[in-house]
């Protein structure tokens, strides 16, 4: 046994176990698909880059990422052989232990964050964000969850749109006019 081995309950606890004494003689569940995925990953940036310029010669100016995509691809399949090799931990699953719900839960909130940004714009899309995130997390009431989030928004909005004076996608939110009401407000009272 290792003698950094922390037993098999210790990466339960939310702690990473990215730190030195895993199973160094067997495979996690997921290992096997992650090598085989940037096998394949490898294996198309390498078609990408020939695509440059082929193997027209040693100087043409996709050598380089030809190159460095072979040895990605050459490395990465010598990983995927190795881990295939290595028997599997079997008190793990992927489920619970490498990729639980929760994380994929807000990686599709992510995602969705990504994808709404454009139409509805940064304020309108990171108050859903930040509702939905503060209201699964803190399994609270909607009032406290509106509360946090909406407080939350308006000091990030105000750092960023106001003090710093940064770009923010505006959406359907009308940002603008907002901006000049409190111009025209703080300008007319002074």
């Amino acid at each position: 046994m290792q003698p950094d081995y922390r037993g098999d309950n210790d990466h339960h606890d939310g702690t990473s176990d990215a730190t030195p004494g895993g199973y160094p003689d067997r495979r996690r569940p997921g290992e096997l698909g992650f090598a085989l995925f940037l096998t394949a990953a490898s294996a198309y940036l390498l078609y990408s880059a020939y695509g440059i310029s082929g193997f027209r010669a040693l100087s043409a100016p996709g050598s380089v990422p030809m190159a460095t995509t072979f040895v990605m691809l050459v490395t990465a399949a010598i990983v995927a052989i190795r881990t295939a090799r290595l028997p599997r931990v079997t008190h793990e699953t992927l489920a619970r232990d490498i990729l639980p719900g929760m994380v994929i839960f807000f990686v599709g909130l992510l995602i969705a964050f990504g994808l709404l940004l454009r139409p509805l714009g940064f304020v309108t899309t990171a108050a859903l964000f930040l509702i939905v995130a503060i209201k699964v997390l803190t399994r609270r009431g909607w009032g406290y969850s509106l509360t946090i989030a909406l407080g939350s928004l308006v000091v990030i909005w105000l750092i960023f749109r106001v003090v710093f004076t940064v770009l923010l996608p505006a959406g359907i939110l009308p940002e603008a006019e907002f901006i000049q009401f409190f111009r025209n407000l703080f300008s007319g009272g002074a």
